[in-house]
């Protein structure tokens, strides 16, 4: 990987980390904003829970079973778990749906308890709820039983309390020696501070126990359970979303950064085609010009050849020169055969199919080794079925002479050769060329096609690679393989089956 590519990579990657950071903080604030929604929430109905408190107070009382009985409707919507007004001690005085533990009693000041279905919120007073000046401490009204009117001893009677009379009109009112207002004759005030009037103390009770009932019955603050569900689900739909976002930000950096390798990789493919073409064209020339070489050279050693023969056909030639002769003759005829072979590997390719049998070719190939094959008493055999297939008849002809002549080469005396050839499917064909020789070994087999590459002391290494090029030029294949128990087997599959 370049430089280049590096930093487009570490671009991309910095891109993705700002888009997960980006996601990571609207879902928080999403959920800092759903949280605030509960709180604004709880506020509004702690503003009509005081409306509630209202309504059923008569002069600063509240009938505790009537006061629960409105809170029970309340909690009946569904978005409340529980309420709970409480004393200046914090002690429940009036409670409705979910009972609340002692953590949330011993809790003072504004409160936030975030449990997992609930949260629990107290004091909402001091939180800035919006509750008429009922609940203020300087005045809290009272949450009351009808068995805290009851006379020790006494019956119920179906009254929750005595109520006075409604106080005089004003000009029936004066001051008592503590400045506060009563009825004319009447030496008891009648209102409180705030001018609101104020519910009688029963007589049986003193002082001290009627301001023991309000401190534990008075009502100083109350406590809210809601429900987090839409909260929480809020939240949850936020995710999914700011999930989904991700995810696409992800294929999308992880399906650029992949373009982005395949350009990279396209282009020094590119490189490496030109300057194959490059090459190839070079190597091209320089076949042609070799090919020239070699077919110029055979001039020169077929006058060699010629003279050597006509010295050693002389009647007067010694013997020694006349062997050494001979010898010059062999040694041309080699090289000969070398040349042809380069140039016959060298020639371009040009295939012109036509339907050609394959056991008039195979037989036609045999007779002209007959005399390899007698000269070695080798035993070749054809088998198979009477196919036609579509091929270069020159080209696959002296395709199969080099098999079988490497074929005959490989064998000892006395060895044996088989051409089978056999349909494959409807439209194909393989032929096989086998022997019984030393075979080759598999970690050579790979290399055997290729030029000038032989495992034979008298070979060239140029018929098998010349059998490739022919093989490949049609869209054949061709592989080397063992041949059991000895031996070797030369496969040329995907012959097509003339119509």
């Amino acid at each position: 990987m370049n430089l280049r590519g590096k930093w487009v990579y570490l671009v991309l990657l910095a891109v993705w980390l700002m888009v997960l950071a980006w996601q990571a903080a609207e879902h928080a604030r999403v959920r800092q904003s759903a949280r605030a929604a509960l709180i604004n929430r709880a506020r509004d109905i702690s503003s009509t829970l005081g409306i509630v408190i209202r309504s059923q107070r008569h002069f600063g009382v509240i009938s505790k079973e009537r006061l629960e009985s409105a809170l029970t409707e309340l909690v009946s919507q569904g978005e409340l778990s529980g309420v709970a007004l409480r004393n200046a001690a914090g002690e429940v005085v009036a409670s409705a749906g979910v009972p609340f533990d002692d953590q949330t009693r011993a809790a003072v000041g504004p409160a936030e308890l975030w449990k997992d279905q609930t949260v629990i919120l107290m004091n909402l007073v001091d939180l800035g709820a919006n509750v008429p000046r009922d609940l203020e401490r300087t005045n809290p009204p009272l949450v009351l039983s009808r068995d805290n009117f009851m006379r020790p001893g006494e019956a119920n009677r179906g009254e929750p309390y005595r109520e006075r009379p409604p106080p005089p009109p004003p000009d029936e009112m004066q001051a008592n020696e503590d400045g506060e207002l009563a009825a004319r004759g009447r030496g008891r005030p009648r209102g409180g501070s705030d001018g609101r009037p104020r519910f009688a103390r029963p007589f049986w009770m003193d002082e001290d126990e009627y301001k023991t009932l309000i401190q534990k019955q008075g009502v100083h603050s109350f406590v809210l359970a809601m429900s987090t569900r839409p909260m929480h689900e809020a939240s949850r739909a936020d995710f999914w979303m700011r999930l989904l976002v991700v995810t696409f930000a992800t294929a999308s950096v992880i399906g650029i950064g992949l373009a982005w390798g395949h350009v990279g990789k396209s282009a020094d493919l590119q490189i490496r085609l030109v300057r194959a073409s490059e090459l190839n064209s070079h190597l091209k020339r320089m076949n042609v010009a070799a090919a020239g070489l070699a077919h110029e050279t055979r001039n020169p050693l077929n006058i060699i050849r010629g003279l050597a023969q006509m010295i050693s056909k002389q009647p007067d030639t010694p013997d020694e020169i006349r062997r050494k002769s001979q010898d010059i003759v062999a040694e041309t005829d080699r090289v000969t055969a070398q040349l042809n072979e380069f140039i016959n590997y060298s020639r371009p390719r040009e295939v012109r199919r036509a339907p050609l049998p394959l056991n008039a070719a195979i037989g036609e190939v045999a007779r002209a080794l007959s005399y390899d094959l007698e000269e070695k008493s080798i035993d070749l055999q054809i088998q198979g079925e009477n196919l036609v297939i579509q091929a270069d008849e020159q080209m696959f002809r002296q395709a199969l002479f080099n098999l079988l002549l490497n074929a005959v080469q490989a064998v000892g005396r006395g060895g044996q050769v088989q051409v089978v050839a056999q349909k494959r499917n409807a439209s194909e064909a393989v032929l096989e060329v086998r022997d019984n020789g030393p075979g080759v070994p598999p970690d050579r087999r790979a290399e055997i096609f290729k030029p000038y590459f032989t495992l034979q002391q008298q070979g060239t290494g140029l018929g098998l690679a010349v059998v490739q090029q022919i093989v490949l030029a049609h869209g054949w294949e061709i592989e080397c393989l063992g041949n059991e128990p000895r031996g070797a087997v030369f496969r040329i599959t995907h012959l097509k089956l003339a119509a």
